[in-house]
């Protein structure tokens, strides 16, 4: 079994999303509820950016420059310095509702999904955002909308909703985005950790966060388990991303949620790894 290594203590108490910035060869990932984007160097020191609302999901922009966020209720675009950040897209209203996790698909569209704050059942759903800020609803009846990633190719897509311990596939509409075909790709069946975010190499594999059990699971392309890497004194592992000179290092995000004063000293931290896998190209968003 691999053991990652503490690679920031960015005082985090629900880091999330992370996103391997290229262009500035940083890690920058989300304090989710505390509405920031923090930004870690590769030496570990990081800078913390406010943001006016809760945050989930951090994103280049293609064109542009700046950067894509998902805010506590739909999409923003960024300048550089996260000074400025206007909202181009809502794709919700319902204030017991907000958005958790999401990505950018092949055609540069925005892809969010939505949960209740009492993570009531199947009352959130997935919805995509267009460059020019037209929102679709992809899938309904969603608990927790959480890892999102698209193959190489971009006919399919990989997509987890916690509760169902399962990561479902999608085929994937080449012009629209749209998805449909649904069908389970990957079980978990360990009963001490649920499926959160994820990352995906160059060969298809896919990189699980599990919540709960302190370990990140990477499963093949065929959905085979290949390995596990344990985080060490964090069990609430929210989600992964390949980044590095060389994109062979996974950056690991965990969560101080609901823990008690003391409890996981490293909690809230982001871990990293050296894998013999590279990470997948990301899309950008094109808005």
């Amino acid at each position: 079994m691999l053991v990652a290594e503490l690679f920031a203590r960015a005082g985090a108490h629900h880091a999330e999303g992370p996103f391997w910035d290229d262009r500035t060869a940083r890690l920058l990932f989300v304090d989710a509820l505390a509405g920031s984007v923090v930004a870690v160097d590769g030496g570990g020191i990081s800078t913390r950016y406010r943001l006016p609302s809760p945050v989930v999901t951090v994103i280049r922009r293609r064109a542009t420059g700046g950067y894509a966020v998902a805010t506590e209720r739909g999409i923003a675009v960024c300048d550089e310095t996260f000074s400025t950040c206007n909202s181009i897209a809502e794709v919700t209203s319902d204030a017991a509702l907000r958005t958790n996790d999401g990505g950018c698909d092949p055609l540069g569209g925005f892809v969010i999904g939505t949960m209740a704050y009492k993570q009531t059942p199947e009352a959130g759903a997935v919805f995509r955002v267009a460059e020019d800020g037209g929102v679709t609803k992809m899938l309904d009846g969603i608990s927790i909308s959480n890892g999102v990633q698209w193959s190489a190719d971009g006919a399919h897509v990989y997509y987890i909703d916690t509760p169902t311990r399962s990561v479902d596939t999608f085929d994937v509409d080449p012009d629209t985005g749209a998805w449909s075909n649904r069908r389970p790709h990957i079980w978990i069946d360990r009963p001490d950790g649920v499926p959160d975010g994820m990352a995906i190499d160059e060969e298809g594999g896919l990189w699980v966060a599990l919540w709960g059990a302190g370990v990140v699971n990477h499963y093949d392309a065929c959905g085979h388990h290949v390995e596990t890497i344990q985080i060490p004194r964090a069990s609430q592992v929210s989600s992964c991303a390949f980044g590095g000179h060389n994109r062979k290092t996974l950056f690991i995000t965990t969560s101080r949620q609901r823990l008690a004063a003391g409890d996981e000293p490293l909690a809230g931290s982001v871990f990293a790894v050296q894998t013999d896998f590279r990470g997948a190209s990301l899309a950008e968003f094109a808005g």
